[in-house]
């Protein structure tokens, strides 16, 4: 019997360049990047009320730059958000933004004065990903795929890649990774293929060599997610990226307009939709269904996953 699980989605219009996300699924509200803007606090406030949370479980950082973190917004995000959890860029930022970002971070789990929750930390690093346990378990834990190593002449490819696996649809997160390399590193992973349902493009869509025909093949997402600002001054995605999902049948959706939402629906076992809003309203500007790839598999007992996954390579997780 497969569980009900109310699973949320959410890309935030900023109204400037950046990304922001947030993630409900089985109770636990996870925000996405260290961004906040004044219109896009309005919407992350009803999204918590949508999901009926009054504080997120995590706030995950995929990257130090400032378009993922901004020191500048993160004591108003802290205050609304109140996270327990802080995951973090396993490299050291380079950037005052980044330095400062990291400073406000600290106190922000320190402070016992205002807050007197207890709150915990952890940088996604190499030596963290390569001392969790193996994923042998296969229930449906949240995955980290980057950085297996630290590269100190690109910033970018020390972004933290993570599906979110917990809901009845789940999402990848790409951060800023733009080796290919790195690319076809995922393409081998078989949890990415069987799962991905929405996918955040890399580098906000930018054509680097990273999101190829064979990545998009692998992953074959139903929806692929372009946060970018109305201006769109660097021109997310770029047309050779909007080419490649097109010829592979993969949905885009871009923050250009207004908020994305990707929800379940129904009795939340699969059945999802995806609605384009327009800026500053409700209104829809376009939507569409879709069977998230889980539903086949919540059908099945934990033997009958272990056996499926048996020749998956032990990839590491986070344990919950």
């Amino acid at each position: 019997m497969m569980t009900s699980k109310v699973t949320r989605f959410r890309a935030y219009q900023l109204g400037s360049s950046g990304s922001s996300f947030s993630y409900f699924a089985d109770g636990r509200f996870t925000v996405l990047e260290g961004r906040m803007t004044e219109m896009s606090s309005k919407t992350l406030a009803i999204e918590m009320g949508h999901c009926e949370v009054s504080c997120a479980n995590t706030l995950h950082i995929t990257s130090w730059d400032a378009d993922h973190c901004s020191a500048s917004e993160l004591p108003a995000l802290l205050k609304l958000t109140r996270p327990l959890t802080l995951e973090l860029p396993g490299y050291v930022p380079y950037t005052d933004n980044g330095k400062k970002s990291q400073e406000i971070l600290q106190d922000y789990v320190d402070d016992r004065r205002t807050d007197n929750r207890t709150k915990s930390y952890k940088y996604i690093t190499p030596d963290y990903i390569a001392g969790l346990d193996k994923a042998q378990s296969l229930c449906f834990n949240d995955t980290i795929y980057n950085p297996l190593s630290i590269v100190p002449d690109c910033a970018n490819d020390n972004s933290t890649v993570q599906l979110f696996r917990g809901g009845s649809f789940n999402v990848l997160s790409l951060g800023d990774v733009e080796s290919s390399n790195i690319s076809a590193r995922l393409s081998r992973c078989r949890i990415l293929g069987r799962e991905t349902d929405v996918m955040i493009l890399a580098h906000h869509g930018a054509d680097n060599g990273f999101t190829t025909k064979s990545l998009l093949r692998h992953i074959a997402p139903s929806v692929a997610i372009c946060s970018s600002d109305y201006a769109n001054q660097y021109d997310h995605p770029r047309q050779e990226i909007r080419d490649l999902l097109y010829e592979e049948n993969v949905q885009l959706k871009t923050t250009k307009t207004g908020d994305v939402v990707v929800m379940s629906t129904g009795d939340h076992t699969g059945e999802c939709r995806v609605i384009n809003l327009i800026t500053n309203s409700t209104a829809v500007s376009s939507e569409f269904d879709f069977t998230a790839k889980k539903k086949r598999l919540l059908t099945f007992n934990g033997d009958t996953i272990r056996q499926i996954y048996a020749q998956t390579p032990p990839w590491r997780r986070i344990q919950r």
